[in-house]
């Protein structure tokens, strides 16, 4: 590194023999930015791109704060925190930072989701003078009495924007406020949404607002292209993507677990040496699979937006969007993965004609401009691999002493012709091959009529779970045939119907030999004619017999016939009923003018006691008569309701007990006895009908009841 110009006095010397010793001549637009001197001691939010070198920016721009000799003393409670949101992010700015603190006796920790927790705390009882975490386990860190924010000077908030965007705020609302008031705060992050400014305002004291000239020129180093493919074309595209460019690292984002697993499965079988990176995966895989794309063992990298934030792979050239990120600031924090410390990248979409309104909408809102045009073909891609065959420098790589036998061997026993072929296969056979894509603008033209055919049976059906996807490949590749030689395909019970082209019958037939056999248990038998299907065939060319239908449950609707049917099946009816005539046969002339309604008179008197007239529910008066006719109130001959008794005739009735009275009379001589009061109280008006109360005129007697207590006795 050159002589500090007057903004990079403030760096250290031990900093500046580790910047020396890693060959950095010149700093970046955004560590120079941090490095003013009046910047000191304040608060700052930097936005600059990602790939700027914002790690070794704060590296610098918090040295000051938390250094104040050559080197550090004992590591006690720590002095700097670093949050950062992803365990992979985190883990790099403790390696950046881990070697630019190296000759001050820096003593760095971190604490991250998916770590042992014991370890991270018996680490921080050791002593830190610098800790990385991520947000949620520093939380718990805090909340467990783990970590001490007392001594802390600096607090960063690494890529910002991505902690909001992941759900961390109220985390970070928690740490800020218990690490104290007078710390240094810095904020780095891309980009500056509304949200980063609320928190600047709410947890920075008079930030200072940095803003490095590359963000004028958003990703000058990545040159966008944007290539139009069909639907069933993506991952093809994908792969001549990869075959076109040969980048040392790429990097294929997609949206969702599942497209990231069937990528990863995709491109593995077809020859790619890669790796998967999603949230499903623990952190030890995660940090394997990221240390193969370092070590050169792997060359692509399948990943999720959230499992491939903040990575840094040192050759990473490409990045290619198998699926349309869901905004602009998605898309530059996936780009920003490429064209890094000053390296030129390329960022490809994969854009279908459904989602081009989307990718238009998204490079704008993101200031971009991108080249737009199709994926490379296979022409191109294997136009592009002679280039290199002839770009290797072993061309001009004379003859070794040990190598000079055999390649005149080659020239003495070969024809240049032949020994050229060879290489070039040998070439070829390290790659794979690129695949045809299809015009995204072309129309699909109507499929044409299948012709003259021939049927035959396939052992194995529904029972052995059959598929059509998997029988096509098997007669394909058995019987050397191509997709448009097989026509319809129907799975029965205990076989498979397959329909082959007449004119392609005899190349099946010799592929497949006399045994008739596709694959180990599978044989295939020809059919004299076509098979006669329960539903019967479609129309001759088209694509083949329908296939018959499955029952419906148990019901009676398998035998299409409903409730109705299989009843009159079960019970037919006597005789047909003769079809009910028409009102009338005169025809209706809408024109008319509808008849008056003519109201059906009232009788004169409903049941014998009502007039005509008289509003429902009002009774009549007595001069009237009555209201209505009583039911007689027996069928007994004089059966009508005896008159009402006079209140004298009814206290003069002698009481009657229901039926014939239980047991022997009650004893005279005793009033007090319930028949007795029963009696009294019958005969005298003035006393009450109620039961007398238990015990009632006897001082401490027994009470009544059913379930009453007896001295002495059980219950």
């Amino acid at each position: 590194m050159a002589a500090p110009t007057k903004k990079t006095t403030l760096v250290k010397k031990a900093l500046q023999d580790a910047l020396d010793a890693r060959g950095y001549d010149t700093l970046t637009p955004v560590q120079e930015a941090v490095l003013n001197p009046g910047y000191v001691g304040a608060d700052l939010l930097v936005s600059a791109q990602t790939g700027s070198g914002k790690t070794l920016g704060f590296g610098l721009a918090i040295a000051p704060t938390i250094l104040e000799d050559e080197t550090f003393g004992a590591a006690g409670a720590p002095l700097a925190l670093v949050i950062a949101p992803t365990r992979e992010l985190a883990m790099q700015v403790k390696r950046e930072l881990a070697w630019l603190y190296a000759q001050a006796g820096v003593v760095m920790a971190s604490t991250v989701g998916g770590m042992d927790m014991r370890d991270e705390r018996r680490a921080l009882e050791r002593g830190a003078h610098i800790v990385v975490a991520t947000p949620g386990r520093l939380r718990d860190h805090i909340m467990r009495n783990s970590i001490d924010l007392s001594q802390c000077r600096a607090v960063v908030l690494d890529e910002a924007d991505e902690m909001l965007d992941l759900g961390f705020r109220e985390d970070l609302e928690f740490i800020l406020g218990e690490a104290p008031e007078d710390r240094q705060t810095l904020l780095f992050s891309a980009t500056v949404p509304p949200q980063i400014a609320k928190l600047a305002k709410s947890y920075q004291r008079d930030a200072i607002r940095v803003v490095t000239k590359s963000e004028s020129s958003q990703h000058a180093d990545i040159a966008y292209r944007a290539m139009l493919v069909n639907d069933r074309d993506t991952d093809n595209a994908v792969i001549n993507t990869l075959r076109f460019y040969e980048a040392p690292n790429a990097i294929v984002f997609a949206n969702t677990r599942a497209m990231v697993n069937r990528l990863t499965t995709r491109l593995s079988n077809r020859g790619f040496q890669v790796v998967a990176l999603s949230g499903e995966l623990s952190q030890t895989e995660r940090t394997h699979a990221l240390q193969a794309m370092r070590d050169g063992r792997a060359q692509v990298c399948v990943a999720t937006d959230v499992a491939a934030r903040g990575i840094d792979l040192p050759n990473l050239d490409l990045v290619v969007h198998a699926e349309l990120p869901s905004n602009h600031e998605t898309l530059l924090h996936r780009s920003g993965r490429t064209g890094r410390a000053g390296r030129k990248g390329v960022s490809a979409l994969i854009v279908t004609p459904k989602v081009r309104k989307k990718a238009e909408r998204i490079l704008g809102m993101a200031k971009l401009k991108s080249e737009w045009g199709p994926a490379p073909s296979a022409d191109e891609v294997l136009a592009r691999d002679e280039g290199r065959m002839f770009a290797d420098p072993s061309w001009d790589v004379p003859v070794e002493e040990s190598e000079a036998s055999v390649v005149a061997r080659l020239v003495a026993e070969k024809t240049p012709e032949q020994i050229a072929v060879a290489y070039l296969r040998m070439f070829r056979e390290q790659h794979t091959a690129p695949e045809d894509l299809s015009d995204p603008n072309e129309k699909r033209a109507p499929r044409e009529e299948f012709g003259p055919s021939v049927w035959f049976a396939v052992s194995g059906g529904r029972a052995a779970e059959a598929e059509p996807r998997r029988i096509l490949p098997m007669i394909c590749g058995a019987g050397d045939l191509s997709k448009e030689d097989v026509g319809a395909i129907r799975i029965q019970q205990d076989h498979s119907l397959v329909q082959i082209r007449e004119s392609s019958v005899a190349r099946l037939l010799n592929a497949v030999g006399p045994e008739m056999e596709l694959e180990k248990g599978v044989t295939l038998t020809k059919l004299d004619q076509a098979p006669a299907f329960e539903r019967g065939a479609r129309p001759a060319g088209k694509s083949g017999p329908k296939p018959e239908r499955k029952p419906y449950k148990d019901g009676p609707k398998s035998d299409h016939k409903s409730k109705r049917d299989t009843r009159e099946d079960a019970h037919p009816p006597a005789e047909a009923k003769p079809a009910p005539t028409p009102k009338s046969a005169t025809p209706i002339d809408w024109n008319d003018e509808p008849a008056p309604r003519v109201r059906k008179p009232k009788p004169a008197d409903r049941k014998g006691g009502k007039p005509a007239g008289k509003p429902y529910g009002k009774s009549a008066g007595k001069a009237d008569g009555p209201s209505r006719d009583r039911k007689p109130y027996s069928d007994k001959p004089g059966g009508d309701r005896p008159p009402r008794r006079t209140e004298s005739e009814f206290q003069a009735q002698p009481y009657k007990g229901k039926g014939k009275p239980k047991g022997p009379p009650p004893p005279e001589g005793k009033p007090n006895s319930k028949k007795n009061v029963a009696r009294a109280n019958a005969s005298d008006p003035s006393q009450s009908m109620r039961k007398p109360r238990a015990g009632a005129g006897k001082p401490g007697g027994k009470p009544a009841g059913k379930f009453g207590k007896k001295p002495g006795g059980k219950r």
